[in-house]
């Protein structure tokens, strides 16, 4: 069976082109960093060259970047290395919003539950934050802001710059998961306002398992675990070289292609939802149209019908749903469900992130066979 992927939110293939500049340290080049022998130097070198080449994606000081396990490690040590160093102190505030990832949630709730205070702010039907709302939770003792950049399900890009200027007049720490908009739209990291940012590898044609956080200069961080000194310190053990190979040629191909691939992703896009909409007499809607987003993102509401039965009858596909269903009882996802999205509507709803090596031959392919397992599930 040859599968139709609309799933790149979820995890992108690894391109060509950063498979091939990560053999060699798979293979001859698989010195130890740290080591001072060339094969340790080659390796150290590459390292170095990686670290420059996320930069000039970020737009940032190379030595502001740390190489991580990926996006999780990353909101992680942003989000729980604000803590004081040792001993007991009186509780700090974070404030999340409601579309966050798991990345950011749990570790937040972990915090919480260990005493310290936590507040979650609530989006719009669009998907996108209150930065009003924001600005009204700040208390005295908040010492970090974590807020995401792009949202996974529905694609919306969120003011950061607005809630930065929130954070700077406050003297608060702002962490952003940038985990689903580097690669796709330009992600500044000083031009956002960001002091920590979070990059997950296998969502820009890198493999899974490699990340980076970036980190302004001048901020400290309390470390997750304990080792070496590598990575500042923060990171610590061994570098994964070839996957850090990896992430910085997709972060230099990702440079060199984000204009033309937004713009044709974007086009795609709106092709696939003009498609169904039309195909369905505009009965199939769009969360968050009206919004700024991702160019590669639709979240596509299919009236009458269980999304997992949906996709069921078009194996073929490969797409993400925005509701789980189990014995009969459906958990809608947390973005959905602070948007006001119905159980009704959020059981029909799907997600098509489009990517790199998506074809226009495969967004009509795929519309079709929506439509026609639509209209046989839902009777219309």
């Amino acid at each position: 069976m040859k599968y139709v992927y609309l799933d790149y939110n979820a995890t992108t293939p690894i391109d060509p082109t950063v498979r091939e500049a990560m053999e060699p340290f798979l293979k001859d080049q698989f010195g130890n960093p740290s080591s001072n022998h060339a094969l340790g130097q080659q390796a150290a070198g590459a390292v170095k060259q990686a670290r420059g080449q996320l930069a000039d994606l970020l737009r940032c000081q190379a030595e502001d970047l740390i190489f991580t396990s990926g996006g999780t490690e990353s909101s992680n040590l942003a989000i729980q290395g604000v803590l004081p160093p040792s001993g007991k102190t009186d509780p700090i505030h974070l404030i999340i919003s409601a579309i966050e990832h798991p990345a950011t949630v749990e570790p937040a709730k972990s915090m919480h539950r260990r005493g310290h205070d936590l507040t979650v702010v609530g989006c719009d039907r669009e998907a996108v934050i209150d930065v009003q709302e924001v600005a009204e939770a700040i208390r005295p003792n908040t010492s970090l802001v974590s807020i995401m950049h792009a949202n996974n399900e529905v694609g919306t890009l969120q003011p950061i710059r607005a809630i930065a200027n929130i954070c700077k007049s406050s003297g608060i720490l702002l962490h952003v998961d940038a985990a689903q908009s580097a690669g796709k739209v330009p992600v500044d990291a000083k031009e956002l306002g960001a002091d920590l940012l979070t990059i997950a590898g296998h969502k820009l044609y890198a493999p899974k398992g490699i990340g980076a956080l970036y980190i302004k200069k001048g901020i400290e961080l309390q470390p997750l675990f304990f080792g070496a000194t590598q990575e500042q310190g923060l990171s610590p053990g061994t570098e994964n070289v070839s996957q850090i190979v990896a992430l910085g040629a997709a972060a230099e191909l990702a440079q060199n292609r984000l204009e033309a691939d937004a713009e044709r992703l974007g086009k795609l896009r709106n092709l696939l939802e003009g498609q169904l909409k039309h195909g369905s007499g505009n009965r199939i809607t769009i969360n968050a149209q009206g919004a700024e987003r991702l160019p590669n993102t639709s979240s596509a509401n299919f009236p009458d019908v269980v999304a997992v039965e949906l996709l069921a009858t078009v194996p073929e596909l490969c797409a993400s749903t925005g509701a789980a269903c189990h014995s009969n009882t459906t958990h809608i996802s947390a973005t959905l469900a602070a948007m006001g999205i119905s159980e009704e509507v959020a059981r029909g709803t799907i997600r098509l992130s489009l990517g790199r090596h998506t074809t226009e031959k495969q967004v009509a392919y795929a519309a079709e066979q929506l439509l026609e397992a639509w209209r046989g599930l839902s009777g219309c």
